[in-house]
């Protein structure tokens, strides 16, 4: 079988362990019976020097009544413990064993006599307070002292403070008892109480697995190079028709090219309607026999009438806006305002926003554009007016009731708007970012939002499509880079551009209804 090499071996192997190993930590976690354990650490072991002539007491604490540290002589040691429960299981006085009876533990120093000893509790821990104080309490016989069964909560703990003879090992500090459904043990760690506990055993354990599991899938994909993907095709191929489109198309080249070596894509946009007519004439002076040409025409919409032998493609929604100059305080305006300003009916800002003199101009694409068309369409349902200036600021047309003029790019047009006051103009959504001096004007009250576009609402949309000359050859690039655009990465690319690619369940919807 062809998937069973050394590679995805080693990787399955890795991930059941990985998984194998997370599910045992879950068992051992929610199913295994956990056991009560109470744990001891030395924090603290110094010894103390007394200075010459020094007879006072240095310490006061508890034992019975009162216990009286020792006034220190050269040669006593200070031996700080900390007693805790380090286990979800909360630990009660009745837990104890009778080992140790009346008391609860019984903590030896090797041969060192135990001269005082005082406990501390954090403030607010009344109950293990009272419990050091209950009969019999805390209290120190020879070279041992003896606990009270004090019950700790789960993450609680108290302090003995004791004084000895003479030094004393860590390892020699015995704590003898039992506990009934647990155990009594030593904790090594010497963490301070403010810092945070470290990882468990079973969580070092788990990470380190995790951890080699991780690494040893990365070094397998590392180690061979990621193979190009299905359909990859060489050659050459040229990509004209929507300059709204032209951006998208640009960076799924570059994609394509990087993932397919031997492919170059020659973009080549100048509008939706020019690009139909390019790939038909590609088509009539193709020889004969050869086929498709290698030609892909992008459009604003479907094509025009009259090509009954393109093969159109769905591949994404593209949301477009009016745009108008920053000189005129206008956000909204509805489907009648617009009509009007592109019929003529209204020829100075002045009727829609009192006081703002200035004369409408209508700054439009060329008849090439499917942006043009799609407004036409989508949003006037009539053409627009008749050109009737060149330098979309002088009339050439006397007869006309306002100034439009035609533009042959986005870019161009977006750059006119925003340089000349009481402009107006079209493009898509996409392109007018970055271009200061003009806004986005909504329709009826709703802006151009690509969450949106499930439902009727916004209507300066419309469906990009793509379109060859009949069926491309499969092993043709024509045949691989249409597929890489409409149902392979190239769908990434669309939907970080801004646009809504066919293939997502809402684009399905809006591309199938057309």
């Amino acid at each position: 079988m062809e998937w069973i090499t050394a590679e995805n071996v080693i990787a399955l192997g890795t991930t059941l362990l990985g998984v194998l190993v997370s599910v045992g930590v879950v068992w051992l976690d929610r199913f295994s019976p956990q056991r009560k354990r109470l744990g001891y650490r030395v924090q603290l072991n110094t010894p103390l020097h007394r200075e010459e002539n020094q007879d006072r007491e240095v310490m006061t604490v508890r034992e019975g009544e009162v216990v009286g540290m020792a006034p220190p002589a050269n040669g006593s040691t200070l031996v700080l413990l900390r007693i805790e429960n380090d286990r979800d299981l909360d630990i009660s006085s009745d837990d104890y064993g009778a080992s140790t009876e009346p008391h609860g533990l019984r903590i030896t120093f090797g041969d060192r006599t135990v001269q005082g000893v005082v406990a501390t509790v954090p403030a607010g821990w009344v109950s293990v307070r009272d419990d050091l104080e209950r009969a019999p309490k805390l209290g120190r016989s020879g070279s041992a002292v003896l606990v009270p069964k004090v019950a700790l909560d789960r993450g609680q703990y108290f302090k003995l403070l004791v004084q000895l003879s003479g030094g004393v090992a860590d390892r020699d500090v015995k704590v003898d008892g039992s506990l009934q459904g647990g155990a009594i043990r030593r904790n090594r760690s010497t963490t301070p109480d403010e810092k945070a506990a470290r990882f468990s055993p079973t969580s070092r354990a788990v990470t380190v697995v995790l951890t080699l599991c991780v690494i040893a899938l990365a070094a397998i994909i590392v180690r061979e190079r990621t193979p190009p993907p299905i359909g990859c095709a060489t050659g050459t191929l040229t990509v004209t028709g929507s300059t709204a489109f032209a951006p998208v198309v640009r960076e799924v080249k570059k994609q394509y090219e990087k993932d397919c070596a031997g492919a170059t894509i020659i973009l080549d946009p100048h509008g939706s309607t020019s690009g139909i007519r390019a790939l038909a004439d590609a088509a009539a002076g193709a020889e004969q026999g050869k086929g498709s040409p290698a030609v892909i025409a992008l459009s604003d919409g479907r094509k025009p009438g009259g090509f009954p032998q393109l093969r159109e493609s769905t591949v994404a929604v593209s949301l477009f806006t009016l745009v108008l100059n920053d000189d005129i305080p206008v956000d909204n305006l509805t489907l009648d305002q617009i009509r009007r300003v592109y019929q003529g009916e209204i020829t100075n800002w002045s009727q829609l926003v009192p006081g703002v003199d200035r004369p409408v101009l209508l700054i439009s694409r060329d008849a090439n554009s499917g942006t043009r068309e799609v407004f036409q369409r989508r949003v006037l349902e009539r053409n627009e007016p008749a050109n009737s200036s060149l330098d979309c600021v002088n009339v050439d047309d006397t007869e006309s009731k306002v100034i439009r003029c035609e533009l042959d790019s986005t870019d161009r047009v977006l750059t006119t708007v925003a340089k000349l006051p009481g402009a107006i103009g079209y493009a898509d959504l996409r392109s007018v970012g970055g271009h200061p001096g003009l806004h986005k004007v909504a329709i009826d009250g709703r802006e151009p939002v690509l969450e949106e576009m499930s439902g009727p609402g916004y209507p300066y949309r419309e469906i990009e499509y793509a379109y060859t000359w009949g069926v491309p050859p499969a092993d043709s690039l024509t045949s691989s880079f249409l597929g890489y655009l409409t149902r392979g990465r190239g769908q990434d690319v669309i939907g970080t551009q801004g646009h809504l690619p066919c293939a997502t369940p809402k684009g399905l919807k809006i591309c199938g209804d057309g």
